[in-house]
């Protein structure tokens, strides 16, 4: 016998993976990566696809060039540039993402450090992946500038993908 009210099964809901961006190559081609490996190969996709920008304060932009006579007018112009810099790194993520037919991506920009931003949108989002691309830098460099990707492995509470991009051959 029926029953005319059988309960409907929830359809599973997507995990979520985080991606990470910047201005670099490097984490243009991690994003390419993820959607032509990860994300885009099946009709049905197991992820929700979030992607992050960590947009660097004013202050800590212009720290980073050091002690600047008359910094408060500089401010104005450092902000500019970073706002600048934030729409042409999500609009071109968005439209990798579009290209890729995975219109329903979220793209966000959040303000702080990389490695912080990326952490708490594992939080946030509660990810089962982080995607971060690699630099390639050396141990001297890694350890002058800091490495995101390192941070992330040792801090993000999910799984963390570091892709690298291959070394072209000259």
């Amino acid at each position: 016998m029926a029953s005319c009210c059988a309960k409907k099964v929830p359809e599973r809901e997507k995990q979520v993976m985080v991606v990470g961006v910047d201005d670099s190559e490097y984490s243009t081609y991690a994003l390419e990566w993820t959607l032509d490996h990860l994300i885009t190969p099946s009709p049905t996709p197991i992820f929700k696809l979030v992607v992050v920008f960590a947009k660097p304060s004013v202050t800590s932009a212009v720290g980073i060039i050091g002690p600047v006579v008359g910094a408060p007018e500089v401010f104005p112009m450092v902000e500019a540039d970073i706002k600048r810099t934030a729409a042409r790194v999500t609009e071109q993520a968005k439209q990798l993402c579009i290209n890729k037919s995975v219109n329903d991506a979220i793209v966000e920009v959040v303000e702080g450090d990389p490695r912080n931003v990326l952490c708490e949108a594992v939080e946030k989002h509660h990810a089962s992946v982080l995607v971060v691309g690699s630099h390639g830098y050396g141990a001297i460099k890694r350890a002058v500038l800091g490495s995101v990707s390192d941070y992330c492995a040792h801090h993000a509470h999910c799984t963390v993908m570091i892709v690298k991009k291959p070394k072209t051959k000259h």
